[in-house]
């Protein structure tokens, strides 16, 4: 590819850093942008003759390191990445520095215990802003942070300038701004008081020397409480910083105290509590702390919540410099405060009404940027549009067996509509386990096919992919439809003619795993791509299948339950729900059971074994480790069910470490009633469709997600016979026996994942991450569902309309540039140009 060269225009380092933030929240994976690639944008930058003379030897074996980035390991690009954003940040300071006038004297540092030490030790960054401050200013150089401080926060949590502070939004706030009497403390509240020391004492620990103990009695006119912290460190246990300590916190000095309420041996007390001394009763509060309303931040390790506060007070003055970018006419109509306003007070709201208005117009530009930005690429591609008429698809609803129900004929209406579009489709089709998700991408299928194009299904497993393959293959030999198979499994001359099929067109539908993305599989013109359960598949591997088209529609499938929390506020997707099952099911009655209900499990499955069913029985562990010792595996186990519990009865065995071969002999062996029972692990969670089985047993299930119990229950109950799941788990935690009374409560996969989300967390909603607590959200602060999908629909048609007045932003300058840095962030790789 040939290298971008403008020598003669000036370094932008805020371009270059965006770059490198981009990629590093992509997976360091050398993202193309609308002209160059990452690693050629960033070495072309780097390689200009515009630099500093100081900086122009490390600028030129930067660039040098970014011409052999796609031969870097994962570990060597992520070490470059950081190497450059330190280096550019050195840029950055010097030139403040440059232009700086000299340096005030720094302040006394605040003491571990309070916020404050005492008003004279205030620094005056609390009350005057600091001039100099800028949005893009490094941290470094602010009050107490310093070059050290500093490299720790954007190591640790990515917070670089004086902008990203502001945008790092608090988690959760304490009221401590409620001020009661002692003898009215009640257990559990959060409070403030004010009264005077009677007795202060700051020592060591007699049985831990790195333990330093701080012991405070207040009293008011009501009553007397005892406050108690505790500092690990040699640090704290040193002579002199205890006496310090003591100086600061005087006999009778009046003081005011914040924390929670809790009841101790020696009574009530507060928990973590913060203090400060006051001239008097009635004198103002000053710290940031202390009886007012607190944010809580998240944090990392080696950054206490007292660093953070302190950072942010003295960015705040800054917000004064943000230009709200939205139309102020969007403001008026949707009753939204100004955005420094609303980022001021997420930080330290007057009170809660305060705090809600912020939240909402904070969330509101979420929502609204992200649709926009999904319009605006939605609008920039072009898809052919399918006929809207086709042959196919009515001879194959004819030949069905059944009757679509309500709901999956809706699916494929608004499938269908989308597809008639001349912008691609990329729409979520989600049902509940056993719903009919594959009959009806079947009709999307066709409707592709007949309209001249290709189609690929790609699953994430051989056992998921060969159980649409039987269903698929024979509802397009009815039609005189060819349809091949491809996964690692494909024996080599069987692959050469696939893909020698697939290059002429002559191939219509191609269904495969991972092997779909693999170099040297190419289409002759592919129009639709079907991925079913998606989430198995990373980001890069989802963008590798369509990247074999162009602009192709898409149409993801699960059976994994996806909050509806977050599908209403991800607006890359359009969903359609099959929420309702075949007639003829029956509800799976499902038991939470404990050790000594074993017996009663075990005369269930014979029973019904007895009558000609077939039962599961899963297991977390393929085989036993000494790591957890306490846990069973499917391989030992199996031999002890075979001989000791069931020996009239044939016992499979199936798990992941199997070859393909030997794992489709152990599921074909089920499926023919070879087998009467199968052992397995998680592999059976997908694909694996044998309506006889009739019972599920799952051994530690405890160890499972929600979800994932969700789905292991769905290899039950797809026949018109009663069906069982049996969990059964040895674990005396109360969350775990929360969590799994869930799935003996509730059926519905909705209901089932809004709990496993409330209980797990939703994730990153941008970048490459997918489940787990791994980043908060500003929306996570709404106060309730029904207020978040407002919200969003708000925001949502905001975005439409305001596209559908200027498809360029021209009209809306602020916005546009607003709108481009969205734009980079969700999109990725859209700077490097």
């Amino acid at each position: 590819m040939e290298q971008p060269t403008q020598p003669s225009k000036p370094i932008d380092i805020n371009r270059l850093q965006q770059a490198l933030s981009v990629e590093a929240e992509r997976g360091f994976g050398n993202l193309q942008g609308r002209e160059h690639l990452f690693a050629d944008f960033l070495g072309s930058s780097l390689g200009q003759s515009s630099w500093h003379r100081a900086d122009r030897d490390r600028a030129q074996t930067l660039a040098g390191e970014y011409g052999k980035y796609d031969q870097l390991r994962l570990s060597q690009r992520k070490h470059l990445v950081a190497e450059t954003r330190r280096f550019l940040y050195d840029v950055r300071r010097r030139e403040l520095v440059s232009d700086r006038p000299p340096a005030k004297e720094k302040i006394a540092k605040t003491t571990p215990l309070k916020v404050e030490a005492s008003k004279s030790t205030q620094s005056s960054a609390y009350r005057k802003p600091n001039q100099n401050l800028r949005l893009d200013s490094p941290l470094q150089y602010l009050e107490g942070v310093g070059p050290r401080i500093a490299e720790r926060l954007a190591n640790r949590l990515e917070l670089h300038t004086v902008a990203d502070m502001l945008n790092y939004y608090p988690r959760d706030h304490v009221d401590y701004a409620r001020q009661v009497k002692i003898k009215d403390l009640n257990d559990g509240e959060t409070v403030t008081i004010i009264g005077t020391i009677r007795r202060f004492s700051c020592f060591t620990s007699p049985k831990n020397k790195k333990l330093t103990i701080v012991e405070v009695m207040v009293s008011d006119h009501t009553g007397s409480i005892k406050l108690n912290r505790f500092w690990t460190g040699t640090r704290y246990s040193n002579y002199g910083w205890q006496q310090q300590q003591k100086s600061q916190y005087p006999k009778g000095a009046t003081v005011a105290a914040s924390g929670v309420v809790k009841r101790s041996k020696y009574g009530l007390t507060l928990d973590n509590f913060e203090i400060e001394v006051l001239e008097h009763s009635q004198d103002r509060i000053e710290s940031h702390t202390i009886g007012r309303v607190v944010p809580i931040y998240p944090l990392s390790e080696g950054i206490s919540p007292e660093l953070i506060r302190r950072v942010v007070v003295q960015c705040l003055p800054v917000v004064n410099q943000i230009k709200d970018p939205l139309p102020e006419k969007l403001i008026k109509e949707h009753k939204l405060i100004k955005l420094a306003k609303a980022i001021a007070q997420v930080h330290y709201p007057p009170d809660s009404h305060a705090l809600n208005d912020a939240v909402k117009r904070l969330t509101f530009d979420k929502y609204f940027y992200r649709r926009l930005v999904s319009l605006y690429r939605r609008n920039q591609q072009q898809a052919s549009p399918f006929i809207a008429q086709s042959k196919l698809v009515d001879e194959f609803e004819q030949r069905l067996p059944f009757q679509l129900t309500n709901a999956q004929q809706r699916c494929v209406n608004e499938i269908r509509a989308d597809l008639q579009r001349n912008t691609p489709m990329n729409r979520l089709l989600q049902g509940d386990v056993g719903a009919g998700k594959t009959v009806v991408s079947v009709f999307a299928l066709l409707t592709a096919i007949e309209s001249g194009f290709q189609t690929a299904l790609m699953a994430p497993t051989e056992v998921l992919v060969e159980q649409h393959y039987r269903k698929i293959v024979d509802w397009f030999n009815l039609l005189n439809l060819p349809v091949e198979l491809l996964t690692g499994s494909t024996k080599a001359a069987k692959r050469r003619q696939i893909l020698a099929q697939l290059e002429t067109g002559e191939l219509p539908l191609v269904i495969g795993t991972h092997a779909l993305i693999q170099d040297g599989v190419n289409f002759h013109r592919l129009g639709l791509a079907v991925i079913d359960e998606q989430h198995r598949f990373g980001r890069d591997q989802r963008s590798r299948l369509l990247q074999k088209g162009t602009d192709p529609h898409v149409l993801i499938m699960t059976a994994t339950p996806i909050p509806r929390t977050l599908y209403l506020t991800n607006s890359e997707i359009e969903v359609s729900l099959i929420d309702e099952l075949p007639p003829g099911r029956k509800p799976i009655q499902t038991n939470l059971l404990k050790g000594a209900q074993r017996r009663d499990a075990y005369e269930l499955m014979r029973r019904e074994i007895a009558q000609g069913r077939q039962v599961y029985i899963v297991f977390p562990l393929v085989e036993e480790s000494e790591k957890m010792a306490d846990m069973k595996a499917a391989i030992a186990e199996r031999e002890k069910l075979q001989k000791s519990i069931f020996p009239n009865f044939k016992v499979g065995l199936l798990h992941g470490q199997m070859s393909s071969a030997e794992k489709e002999e152990a599921i074909n062996a089920f499926r023919d009633r070879q087998s009467d029972i199968l052992v397995a692990t998680t592999v059976v969670e997908v694909g694996v469709d044998v309506p006889n089985a009739s019972v599920m047993l799952i051994e530690h299930a405890d160890r499972f997600g929600l979800a994932q119990l969700h789905q292991l229950r769905g290899r039950v109950g797809r026949g018109a016979a009663q069906s069982y799941c049996l969990l059964m788990s040895s674990s005396k935690s109360e969350t775990a026996q929360e969590r799994l009374k869930v799935l003996e409560q509730s059926q519905d996969g909705f209901f089932i994942a809004e709990r496993d989300f409330q209980i797990r967390g939703k994730g990153k909603d941008e970048g490459t991450e997918q489940s787990g607590h791994a980043g908060f959200s500003i929306d996570d602060r709404l106060p309730d569902e029904e207020t978040r999908q407002q919200l969003y629909q708000e925001a949502r048609a905001a975005a439409e309309s305001i596209l559908t007045e200027d498809i360029t932003l021209e009209s809306f300058p602020a916005l546009k540039t607003e709108f481009e840095h969205h734009y980079q962030r969700l999109q990725g790789g859209a700077i490097f140009t």
